[in-house]
């Protein structure tokens, strides 16, 4: 099933369900995905995919960045909502990569990419990030590939 499909049937159910929390993340991600849209629409194109679980990476991020943010000022139940928050929008994401897996992928983008140096790391962090969107943690993975290209 396509990714904007179950969108959809996961936000008929939150209707059906009354669940009033899942609903308001369901269209959270809606009306991010329409404001692609229709920027993209000017240039002819829509949003694929790929698009689509980009803006889901970065909903959970700015997610979790809220929530840190709402502890740090003793805001728990602030915090708490955006973790439950972060919790929907994970269910449609692509399942995270375990540490080994990260390893193996940017093994093989580096010798895919013929990278021998950090100015190669440009390279390297694009055939990730079109080979794993929403997979990997991409502010980790910097230093990794730095690490390993050094």
């Amino acid at each position: 099933m396509e990714l904007r499909d179950r969108l959809t049937s996961g936000l008929k159910e939150a209707m059906r369900d009354k669940d009033a929390r899942r609903l308001s993340t369901l269209r959270l991600i809606n009306a991010a995905i329409k404001d692609k849209d229709i920027a993209l629409r000017a240039e002819g194109g829509t949003v694929g995919e790929p698009e689509i679980t980009a803006i889901l990476a970065k909903m959970v991020k700015q997610r979790q960045e809220s929530a840190r943010a709402y502890e740090e000022a003793g805001r728990l139940e602030l915090a708490e909502q955006e973790n439950a928050e972060i919790k929907v929008i994970e269910e449609f994401l692509p399942r995270r990569l375990t540490d080994e897996e990260v390893d193996a992928a940017v093994a093989a983008a580096i010798e895919e990419t013929g990278a021998t140096s950090v100015k190669d790391m440009g390279r390297v962090m694009g055939v990730l990030k079109g080979r794993h969107p929403g997979q990997i943690d991409f502010g980790k993975v910097g230093p990794l590939v730095k690490d390993q290209l050094a």
